[in-house]
């Protein structure tokens, strides 16, 4: 069974409520009489990096330089003249 306690309670017994819920205890917290959220202890779960390994594949190509975003930065080298006049 759990123990409801009121949030206003909550607050200054908060110490004490973690406590409990450590312990294996559920505490349900209430706002006006109506249960707002449980505390509960933690539970650690396995965390996995690389989960997509094996599954992805690219080439190095992914890696080259976009010649669109390249001109968007630093200008398009085709569209300058030689002599920099404008007609």
């Amino acid at each position: 069974m759990a123990y409801v306690v009121n949030l206003h309670a909550a607050r200054s017994q908060l110490s004490a409520l973690v406590e409990r819920a450590a312990r294996g205890e559920r505490i349900v917290i209430a706002e006006a009489g109506r249960p707002v959220v449980d505390l509960v202890p933690h539970r650690s779960g396995p965390v996995t990096f690389g989960c997509l390994k094996g599954q992805v594949e690219y080439d190095e190509s992914v890696f080259d330089v976009d010649p669109d975003l390249q001109a968007m930065f630093y200008g398009d080298a085709s569209r300058r003249t030689s002599t920099g006049s404008r007609s």
